[in-house]
């Protein structure tokens, strides 16, 4: 019995009723992606049920396992946000966000402890605050700190200038002293290399996150014997609470690769939780829904080879954690439906309907290993799959 969680971090399939409290009318990640790119050769996602959630790709002659869409039930639309719900906790209130930057006393006390000055301190675009102050950056030696839409508190710096170890204790100086009123949900390094004009983010991002306020059903698993393995930024978002393993794998392509190898070598009682945070971070908040779509058809391969080696006990569940639209004129996350993809003991196709929170999953993994008797917020789908 193995569980494998993929989440397609910000493959979003719709807005969520409250979506215009965010901003986020229209919003439709995969929709709007597909109406500006056109038909993307996506076989195994469409066999899943796919098609059958998203009226804008065609549908599938012979669907093969579950589908149905999620709701957030937290506030926010935040990637930590979305994976905690996933594992049982519902946030009630908003992590604090800084549309004017960070307050003086913040940035005052931060720059006290590093020893330096830092440049931006305003929300803006990874991509575009390293253009515009990324030369400046290296005649100063001053990291470049901005937040965006989300709760982060983000520093960029040239390896080069600032050595990636250096930059990472920087993040946990910051992490210190964002707590209580100005505890945002993440703060993150944002390395990188190239000259000006030419300047590119490296995949040595770091989050350091807040940690989890309560058990999770990561803890829960593990507390009963279960091996729960954390594939890419896994570890990051749940600061290494309730994980036996992680392998902080950098792309896609990675994570996808050690998802498989673990099938292919690995028979004991696990759950696999893993990130796939390209479609995010590279492709949709920089506006690329072309990217996008062709990551997505690399992924569908990948999928393809994960699905024929399951066992017949195998559980593989396909989701996400929040939207976030490449064609709108927005860089940052869109509060949307995810969608639920399940290949499991059953080659039917099953409608799983609506789910009220991101919740269901972390439920599901618990009856999937006879783990009862526990406080949860979600309700196991694992009824209609076997």
């Amino acid at each position: 019995m193995r569980l494998f969680i993929v989440v397609m971090d910000g493959v979003g399939i719709g807005e969520l009723p409250d979506a215009h409290r965010y901003g986020d009318e229209g919003s439709n990640t995969l929709g709007n992606t597909v109406r500006v790119v056109g038909k993307m050769e996506i076989p195994n996602l469409m066999s899943l049920g796919l098609g059958e959630l998203v009226p804008e790709l065609p549908g599938e002659s012979r669907i093969i396992g579950a589908y149905g869409k999620m709701m957030e039930k937290s506030v926010g639309k935040d990637t930590l946000i979305g994976h905690w719900e996933m594992m049982g906790i519902i946030t009630v209130e908003d992590f604090p966000t800084y549309p004017d930057g960070f307050p003086p006393e913040v940035i005052s006390r931060f720059e006290a402890e590093i020893g330096r000055k830092v440049l931006g301190n305003k929300p803006a675009s990874g991509t575009e605050i390293i253009k515009e102050l990324g030369e400046l950056h290296m005649k100063t030696g001053y990291p470049i700190v901005y937040t965006s839409a989300d709760s982060v508190f983000q520093i960029a710096a040239h390896e080069e200038i600032i050595p990636v170890e250096e930059l990472y204790n920087y993040c946990r100086i910051a992490r210190k002293i964002l707590t209580g009123k100005h505890g945002v949900a993440r703060v993150i390094a944002r390395p990188f290399l190239g000259s000006p004009g030419n300047f590119y983010r490296t995949e040595r991002r770091k989050d350091f996150s807040l940690p989890p306020p309560e058990k999770t059903a990561l803890d829960l698993l593990v507390e009963n014997g279960i091996t729960t393995i954390g594939l890419g930024k896994i570890e990051d978002i749940f600061s290494n609470q309730g994980l036996a393993e992680s392998n902080h794998t950098h792309n896609n392509e990675e994570t996808m690769s050690a998802l498989i190898e673990i099938e292919k070598n690995r028979e004991d009682r696990l759950m696999v939780f893993a990130n796939l945070s390209d479609f995010d971070t590279i492709y949709a908040h920089r506006n690329n829904p072309q990217g996008l779509a062709e990551a997505l058809e690399r992924f569908d391969v990948s999928l393809g080879e994960a699905m024929s080696i399951l066992d017949d006990e195998d559980l593989l569940i396909v989701c996400a954690d929040h939207g976030n639209d490449p064609t709108t004129p927005s860089t940052d996350h869109s509060r949307e439906y995810t969608p639920l993809l399940v290949k499991g003991r059953k080659d039917t196709p099953v409608y799983l309907g609506v789910r009220e929170t991101f919740a269901d999953v972390g439920a599901t993994a618990l009856e999937f290993f006879g783990i009862g008797e526990h406080k949860f917020p979600g309700k196991s789908f694992l009824d209609k799959l076997i």
